[in-house]
This record gives structure tokens, C-alpha cells and sequence, in this order.
């Protein structure tokens, strides 16, 4: 259990860091954002992250990963009914 303890407050101090999540490249956070464009920037439900996960080539793990970074960075604000609005990249 200590283990656990540990692992959480680092991983949310890395989000807050900029540090991008394990498994993430930079290119991978550019070609979700490019994508997040095509939708009108927000990411609500299943429809919005199928079509980012498909034109940027991510799974579903890798989008919301790289959606919770953005929510830590400000590069992405939550929205009042659920889900996220991009704010950075072709967002901006």
C-alpha cells in the first residue's frame, strides 16, 4: 500500500511539471491537437475521442492521458457538463 501512496502524488506532481505522461512523445500531444481541431476543440464523449484516436493514431489510454495533462497544464479547461475544452495548439 505504501507503494501506491507514493506512485499518486508523483504522478500528479509530474502532470503539474509539464512532464509529459510515460508512453507519451511530443508529437503524439501535437497530433491530438491537430485533431481535437477537426471537432470544434472539445472532447465530450465516445464520438469525440474515437475521432481524435483515430486521426492522431492514439489509443484511448494515450488520449486521456494526454487529455489529463492539458487539464493540469491549462492547455485544456473542463467544461461545465463533463469532458474538456482544448485550448492549445490549432485550439488556441
Amino acid at each position: 500500500m505504501k507503494k501506491v501512496l507514493f506512485i499518486l502524488p508523483v504522478m500528479a506532481l509530474s502532470g503539474c511539471l509539464g512532464i509529459l505522461p510515460e508512453g507519451i512523445k511530443a508529437e503524439d500531444v501535437a497530433a491530438y491537437e491537430a485533431a481535437a481541431a477537426t471537432i470544434g476543440c472539445k472532447m465530450v464523449g465516445e464520438p469525440d475521442y474515437l475521432a481524435v484516436e483515430f486521426q492522431a493514431g492514439l489509443t484511448r489510454e494515450q488520449s486521456t492521458a494526454i487529455t489529463s495533462f492539458m487539464l493540469a497544464n491549462d492547455r485544456a479547461e473542463k467544461l461545465p457538463d463533463g469532458g474538456a475544452k482544448i485550448t492549445s495548439g490549432a485550439c488556441a
